[in-house]
């Protein structure tokens, strides 16, 4: 049903590369995508308890029952057949043997690290972006997409998100949460993600929230480490770069998919999302989410950052390319204000030739110049990233 725009990069990359691993948040698509991608690859979902135990039992039999290398899904639950395929690859000099996906960036990305160290691209799938939504002639509002997120099973069976999200955070993300961290008290864990959700795009505090779940600032970091490894909540870091200013260190948190943002915050609604309060946030979440669907769809890093200095002196955020940085305003209103363009008129002044003119997102329908900036609509923002 979806064209999902990294299929053509992942192919490229298979003739150059003997593995190719791909990672992304669980149900984004990227079962699917390697399938469509290498149709004649022998298929192996690690999740199944039967495949896991063969592979775990005797690896060196079970590799061999794929000679010309295959599809390894959710391959985290199985990493020491990467030392395997290591050996494989070394052997054969291919490219393009094996294909792997996983849901646990940390975890996989520590593997493939040690074990396939320049032996294989690595790629990240995030939930659809909006062109790939219309490009499968889905004429959904744009709020009704921030609603509902990007994940490819919530357009195609047209499910009641209430329940989609209802199940997706029940099977997936508490899952996972038991599974990696143990935890005992899951309404803790709860009471938690949903306060994550309501502070969408503030710095984070670990001591605030510690003291408003009842955990240590520790178990709250080892949380938040747990979700971005999962592709739940993503990490937006400050620019470090020292202008003559003091500099935010602290990064802020947004989470990868704003459908879950929306149920964690008994959002269910178009008409709801359009009065909630923290309407600005996710508008601004989805933005950010977006700008980097379109790098990693094109096979590349986002490069995507944020300013602040202790002044409280904010541009939302820094796109980097080569020395040069992009600043981007990011504005839910419909209509274009002048002081939309404040904190991009502020970066300029203190990076001076570093400071590409720059760009503000907006809530409005149209894309156009305006004196030094473009203006962009946010259903058009991805054309920045081009």
């Amino acid at each position: 049903m979806f064209k999902r725009f990294l299929k053509t990069h992942i192919q490229v990359l298979s003739e150059k590369y003997p593995v190719v691993t791909l990672l992304g948040p669980r149900q984004s698509g990227k079962t699917t995508l390697v399938k469509a991608a290498f149709p004649h690859k022998p298929y192996v979902n690690m999740e199944d308890a039967e495949n896991r135990a063969l592979a775990t039992e005797d690896p060196r039999s079970f590799m061999s029952s794929y000679p010309d290398g295959a599809i390894f899904d959710e391959v985290q639950r199985t990493p020491h057949l990467l030392s395997y395929i290591q050996v494989l690859v070394d052997e054969s000099n291919q490219k393009g043997m094996f294909i792997l996906t996983g849901s646990h960036q940390a975890e996989l990305h520590s593997a493939v690290s040690q074990s396939l160290a320049g032996r294989t691209s690595l790629l990240r799938l995030l939930p659809l972006s909006i062109k790939e939504i219309r490009e499968a002639k889905i004429n959904d509002s744009f709020d009704e997409i921030i609603l509902k997120g990007g994940y490819p099973k919530i357009y195609a069976e047209d499910l009641p998100i209430t329940n989609a999200y209802s199940s997706y955070f029940q099977t997936y993300v508490e899952k996972d949460v038991r599974q990696l961290l143990q935890v005992k008290d899951i309404m803790q864990f709860e009471r938690f993600i949903k306060l994550v959700a309501s502070r969408i795009g503030q710095l984070i505090n670990y001591a605030s929230l510690a003291t408003d779940v009842g955990v240590s600032a520790v178990t709250i970091k080892e949380w938040i480490a747990v979700l971005q490894a999962t592709y739940v909540l993503v990490q937006l870091e400050p620019y470090f770069e020292n202008f003559g200013k003091r500099l935010i260190k602290s990064p802020k948190l947004y989470f990868a998919d704003t459908g879950l943002a929306c149920h964690l915050l008994n959002i269910d609604s178009e008409e709801q999302l359009k009065r909630d309060a923290l309407y600005g946030n996710l508008f601004e979440n989805w933005v950010i989410i977006e700008l980097m669907k379109a790098r990693y769809n094109q096979a590349l890093d986002p490069r995507l950052y944020f300013y602040r200095d202790v002044a409280g002196k904010e541009v939302d955020l820094l796109y980097q390319r080569g020395s040069k940085l992009t600043p981007i305003e990011i504005k839910s209103s419909k209509t274009f204000s002048p002081s939309f363009s404040e904190g991009l008129n502020y970066f300029h002044k203190q990076a001076s030739e570093r400071a590409e003119d720059g760009a503000v997102i907006y809530g409005g329908d149209k894309s156009q110049k305006i004196g030094k900036y473009e203006l962009f609509s946010a259903e058009n923002c991805s054309e920045l990233m081009l």
